[in-house]
């Protein structure tokens, strides 16, 4: 993967349809971090899975069910959470909308 060398974001900028009512569009990263919108249509999955990074998620819009380490909670815009690396996570769209994903390393 090519570091983004940019040092601004255009909300412009292209997404990636992952399937399954899943986009992404990466703002920026480097070797140390990345940040990435990622949209979810209502009903789409973000499964359940882990990873050596840290992660730390801002819910942007609308509502989700989120599972970290087996807890689950309904957040909405305004809301986040954190997942420690290999702790197992995921999210179900409860209303369409858009979560803002920072990892560390980057991914």
């Amino acid at each position: 993967m090519n570091f983004k060398k940019e040092p601004f974001f255009d909300r412009n900028s292209e997404w990636e349809d992952l399937g399954n009512g899943v986009s992404r569009q990466f703002v920026g990263y480097n070797s140390q971090i990345m940040m990435v919108i990622v949209g979810f249509e209502k009903d789409a999955i973000g499964a359940l899975h882990q990873h050596f990074h840290s992660q730390i998620t801002y819910v942007a819009s609308g509502k989700f069910e989120v599972t970290v380490d087996g807890e689950t909670r309904i957040l909405s815009k305004g809301d986040g959470f954190f997942a420690q690396p290999n702790i197992f996570h995921g999210v179900k769209c409860l209303e369409a909308g858009q979560l803002v994903d920072a990892f560390a390393p980057f991914r």
